[in-house]
């Protein structure tokens, strides 16, 4: 017969530990909020050196900043990355 044989697959996104997918989506999570940190933190910035009103933003940073705080510690408890990048 002509029937290809199965073939191994290996390195195919989606296919991995579920571990180790959890830890590449906190790393998404953590650039998300280091993004909007390094945003509120000129924002925040800016607002004192214009003398407006800046309680809320910095209020804003601070509950963005403990999230990344949280976030961190919980990637810390998951296993490395141990995918290979596609090139």
């Amino acid at each position: 017969m002509h029937g290809a044989a199965p073939q191994r697959k290996e390195n195919v996104p989606g296919s991995g530990d579920k571990r180790v997918r959890s830890g590449e989506d906190f790393d998404i999570i953590i650039g998300f909020l280091g993004f909007w940190a390094a945003v509120l933190l000129v924002v925040t910035v800016w607002m004192e050196l214009t003398a407006q009103p800046a309680l809320g933003w910095a209020l804003g940073l601070l509950a963005i900043l403990l999230a990344l705080y949280g976030m961190i510690r919980l990637r810390r408890r998951l296993p490395a990355r141990t995918a290979a990048r596609r090139r």
